[in-house]
Protein backbone atom coordinates (compact mmCIF):
# COMPACT_ATOMS: atom_id res chain seq x y z
CA UNK A 1 0.00 0.00 0.00
CA UNK A 2 2.82 2.43 0.82
CA UNK A 3 4.46 1.76 -2.54
CA UNK A 4 1.19 2.33 -4.38
CA UNK A 5 0.63 5.63 -2.56
CA UNK A 6 4.12 6.83 -3.47
CA UNK A 7 3.56 6.01 -7.13
CA UNK A 8 0.24 7.89 -7.18
CA UNK A 9 1.83 10.95 -5.61
CA UNK A 10 4.74 10.88 -8.04
CA UNK A 11 2.61 10.48 -11.15
CA UNK A 12 -0.48 12.34 -10.01
CA UNK A 13 -4.10 11.45 -10.64
CA UNK A 14 -3.67 11.81 -14.40
CA UNK A 15 -0.99 9.15 -14.46
CA UNK A 16 1.55 11.62 -15.86
CA UNK A 17 4.92 12.26 -14.29
CA UNK A 18 4.88 15.47 -12.23
CA UNK A 19 8.11 17.31 -12.94
CA UNK A 20 9.58 20.45 -14.41
CA UNK A 21 8.97 20.95 -18.11
CA UNK A 22 11.35 19.20 -20.48
CA UNK A 23 13.56 21.78 -22.26
CA UNK A 24 13.56 19.63 -25.40
CA UNK A 25 9.83 19.99 -26.08
CA UNK A 26 8.33 22.58 -23.73
CA UNK A 27 8.51 25.34 -26.38
CA UNK A 28 7.81 23.05 -29.33
CA UNK A 29 5.04 25.25 -30.75
CA UNK A 30 7.09 28.43 -30.23
CA UNK A 31 10.06 26.90 -32.04
CA UNK A 32 7.79 26.02 -34.94
CA UNK A 33 6.71 29.65 -35.14
CA UNK A 34 10.31 30.86 -34.95
CA UNK A 35 11.19 28.78 -38.03
CA UNK A 36 8.48 30.27 -40.24
CA UNK A 37 9.44 32.71 -42.99
CA UNK A 38 7.65 35.81 -44.21
CA UNK A 39 4.80 36.15 -44.96
CA UNK A 40 3.79 33.20 -42.82
CA UNK A 41 5.57 34.27 -39.66
CA UNK A 42 4.52 36.47 -36.75
CA UNK A 43 6.22 38.41 -33.97
CA UNK A 44 7.27 36.33 -30.93
CA UNK A 45 7.20 38.22 -27.63
CA UNK A 46 9.66 37.25 -24.90
CA UNK A 47 8.86 39.09 -21.66
CA UNK A 48 11.38 39.30 -18.80
CA UNK A 49 9.83 40.21 -15.45
CA UNK A 50 11.92 40.72 -12.35
CA UNK A 51 14.50 42.89 -10.62
CA UNK A 52 17.80 44.57 -11.49
CA UNK A 53 19.53 41.55 -13.04
CA UNK A 54 17.14 40.98 -15.98
CA UNK A 55 16.80 44.78 -16.20
CA UNK A 56 20.49 44.88 -17.12
CA UNK A 57 22.02 46.67 -14.14
CA UNK A 58 25.73 45.96 -13.94
CA UNK A 59 27.69 48.31 -11.66
CA UNK A 60 24.89 50.52 -10.37
CA UNK A 61 23.71 52.86 -11.86
CA UNK A 62 25.19 51.59 -15.17
CA UNK A 63 22.75 49.53 -17.24
CA UNK A 64 24.42 47.39 -19.94
CA UNK A 65 21.28 46.36 -21.79
CA UNK A 66 22.93 44.55 -24.67
CA UNK A 67 25.18 42.50 -22.35
CA UNK A 68 22.30 41.34 -20.14
CA UNK A 69 21.00 37.80 -20.49
CA UNK A 70 17.72 38.75 -22.24
CA UNK A 71 19.66 40.37 -25.08
CA UNK A 72 22.39 37.75 -25.14
CA UNK A 73 19.54 35.27 -25.59
CA UNK A 74 18.14 37.37 -28.43
CA UNK A 75 21.51 37.26 -30.22
CA UNK A 76 21.63 33.47 -29.90
CA UNK A 77 18.05 33.10 -31.10
CA UNK A 78 18.68 35.25 -34.16
CA UNK A 79 21.57 32.94 -35.06
CA UNK A 80 19.29 29.92 -34.67
CA UNK A 81 16.23 31.47 -36.32
CA UNK A 82 17.34 34.04 -38.92
CA UNK A 83 13.80 34.55 -40.31
CA UNK A 84 12.18 35.14 -36.91
CA UNK A 85 10.83 38.46 -35.67
CA UNK A 86 11.49 38.47 -31.92
CA UNK A 87 10.61 41.16 -29.39
CA UNK A 88 12.52 41.24 -26.10
CA UNK A 89 10.25 43.11 -23.70
CA UNK A 90 11.77 43.96 -20.35
CA UNK A 91 9.34 44.73 -17.53
CA UNK A 92 11.97 44.34 -14.79
CA UNK A 93 12.58 47.10 -12.23
CA UNK A 94 15.78 47.42 -10.21
CA UNK A 95 15.25 46.89 -6.48
CA UNK A 96 11.80 45.34 -6.85
CA UNK A 97 10.58 42.14 -5.20
CA UNK A 98 7.92 39.72 -6.40
CA UNK A 99 5.14 41.25 -4.30
CA UNK A 100 5.47 44.51 -6.22
CA UNK A 101 5.93 42.57 -9.46
CA UNK A 102 2.69 40.68 -8.88
CA UNK A 103 0.76 43.90 -8.22
CA UNK A 104 1.62 45.29 -11.65
CA UNK A 105 1.54 41.95 -13.47
CA UNK A 106 -1.74 42.46 -15.32
CA UNK A 107 -1.07 46.00 -16.51
CA UNK A 108 2.68 45.75 -17.16
CA UNK A 109 3.19 42.13 -18.26
CA UNK A 110 0.05 40.47 -19.59
CA UNK A 111 -0.68 43.51 -21.73
CA UNK A 112 2.31 42.52 -23.91
CA UNK A 113 0.79 39.11 -24.68
CA UNK A 114 3.96 37.11 -23.96
CA UNK A 115 4.69 33.96 -25.90
CA UNK A 116 7.29 33.12 -23.26
CA UNK A 117 7.44 34.72 -19.82
CA UNK A 118 10.57 34.71 -17.66
CA UNK A 119 10.27 35.42 -13.92
CA UNK A 120 13.44 36.37 -12.01
CA UNK A 121 12.85 37.84 -8.53
CA UNK A 122 14.57 35.55 -6.04
CA UNK A 123 17.63 37.70 -5.36
CA UNK A 124 15.40 40.46 -3.96
CA UNK A 125 12.81 38.17 -2.41
CA UNK A 126 15.14 37.42 0.48
CA UNK A 127 13.75 40.56 2.09
CA UNK A 128 10.16 39.26 2.10
CA UNK A 129 10.79 35.60 2.92
CA UNK A 130 9.82 32.41 1.14
CA UNK A 131 6.14 32.30 2.10
CA UNK A 132 5.27 35.77 0.80
CA UNK A 133 7.45 35.14 -2.24
CA UNK A 134 5.67 31.84 -2.97
CA UNK A 135 2.27 33.53 -2.85
CA UNK A 136 3.42 36.28 -5.23
CA UNK A 137 5.11 33.89 -7.67
CA UNK A 138 2.09 31.57 -7.72
CA UNK A 139 -0.28 34.45 -8.42
CA UNK A 140 1.80 35.42 -11.48
CA UNK A 141 2.20 31.82 -12.63
CA UNK A 142 -1.54 31.13 -12.42
CA UNK A 143 -2.46 34.35 -14.20
CA UNK A 144 -0.06 33.54 -17.03
CA UNK A 145 -1.17 29.93 -17.35
CA UNK A 146 -4.80 31.09 -17.69
CA UNK A 147 -3.60 32.90 -20.82
CA UNK A 148 -1.75 29.77 -22.06
CA UNK A 149 1.59 31.54 -21.74
CA UNK A 150 4.74 29.44 -21.52
CA UNK A 151 6.71 30.25 -18.36
CA UNK A 152 10.35 29.81 -17.43
CA UNK A 153 11.30 30.48 -13.80
CA UNK A 154 14.83 31.51 -12.86
CA UNK A 155 16.59 30.67 -9.63
CA UNK A 156 18.77 33.45 -8.14
CA UNK A 157 22.13 34.61 -9.39
CA UNK A 158 24.72 35.24 -6.66
CA UNK A 159 25.14 37.82 -3.96
CA UNK A 160 28.80 37.61 -2.97
CA UNK A 161 27.85 38.36 0.65
CA UNK A 162 26.15 34.95 0.70
CA UNK A 163 28.41 31.91 0.97
CA UNK A 164 26.99 29.95 -1.93
CA UNK A 165 28.68 26.67 -0.96
CA UNK A 166 27.14 26.64 2.54
CA UNK A 167 24.11 24.29 2.50
CA UNK A 168 20.82 25.95 3.36
CA UNK A 169 21.96 29.51 2.67
CA UNK A 170 19.22 32.06 1.95
CA UNK A 171 19.69 31.94 -1.82
CA UNK A 172 19.54 28.15 -1.85
CA UNK A 173 16.29 28.21 0.12
CA UNK A 174 14.66 30.41 -2.51
CA UNK A 175 16.19 28.34 -5.33
CA UNK A 176 14.65 25.19 -3.84
CA UNK A 177 11.24 26.84 -3.63
CA UNK A 178 11.42 27.94 -7.27
CA UNK A 179 12.34 24.42 -8.37
CA UNK A 180 9.28 23.10 -6.51
CA UNK A 181 7.07 25.69 -8.22
CA UNK A 182 8.38 24.59 -11.62
CA UNK A 183 7.56 20.99 -10.70
CA UNK A 184 4.13 21.84 -9.30
CA UNK A 185 3.02 23.68 -12.42
CA UNK A 186 5.08 21.64 -14.89
CA UNK A 187 6.71 24.75 -16.33
CA UNK A 188 10.23 25.69 -17.34
CA UNK A 189 13.18 26.22 -15.02
CA UNK A 190 16.48 27.94 -15.73
CA UNK A 191 18.65 27.09 -12.73
CA UNK A 192 20.99 30.08 -12.54
CA UNK A 193 21.81 29.31 -8.92
CA UNK A 194 23.00 25.80 -9.77
CA UNK A 195 25.19 27.16 -12.59
CA UNK A 196 26.93 29.65 -10.30
CA UNK A 197 27.15 27.06 -7.53
CA UNK A 198 28.98 24.81 -9.98
CA UNK A 199 31.49 27.58 -10.69
CA UNK A 200 32.17 28.08 -6.99
CA UNK A 201 32.37 24.32 -6.36
CA UNK A 202 35.05 24.03 -9.05
CA UNK A 203 37.17 26.58 -7.16
CA UNK A 204 36.72 29.29 -9.77
CA UNK A 205 36.30 32.75 -8.20
CA UNK A 206 32.76 34.06 -8.51
CA UNK A 207 34.14 37.60 -8.70
CA UNK A 208 35.19 36.82 -12.29
CA UNK A 209 31.48 36.56 -13.13
CA UNK A 210 30.30 39.62 -11.21
CA UNK A 211 30.31 43.35 -11.94
CA UNK A 212 29.49 44.22 -8.33
CA UNK A 213 28.53 42.32 -5.22
CA UNK A 214 25.08 41.26 -6.46
CA UNK A 215 25.06 41.94 -10.21
CA UNK A 216 26.62 39.60 -12.78
CA UNK A 217 28.93 40.95 -15.46
CA UNK A 218 28.69 39.98 -19.13
CA UNK A 219 30.29 36.60 -18.40
CA UNK A 220 27.84 36.01 -15.56
CA UNK A 221 24.88 36.95 -17.71
CA UNK A 222 26.12 34.51 -20.33
CA UNK A 223 26.04 31.78 -17.68
CA UNK A 224 22.37 32.60 -17.01
CA UNK A 225 21.55 32.75 -20.70
CA UNK A 226 23.03 29.30 -21.25
CA UNK A 227 20.52 27.92 -18.73
CA UNK A 228 17.68 29.36 -20.82
CA UNK A 229 18.95 28.56 -24.33
CA UNK A 230 18.26 24.77 -24.30
CA UNK A 231 14.52 25.49 -24.30
CA UNK A 232 14.88 27.06 -27.76
CA UNK A 233 17.15 24.48 -29.42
Amino acid sequence: MKTLTLVLILFGLSGKLIAQANPADYLKDIKTELKKEWPGNRTINLVFHGHSVPAGFFKTPVVNTLDSYPYQLLAELKALYPFAVINVINTAIGGENSISGAKRFKNDVLVHKPDVLFIDYALNDRGIGTEKARIAWESMIRAALKKNIKIILLTPSPDQNVKILVPGNELEVHADQIRKLAEKYHIGLADSYLAFHGIAASNKPLIDYMSQVNHPNKKGHELIMMEVLPYFK
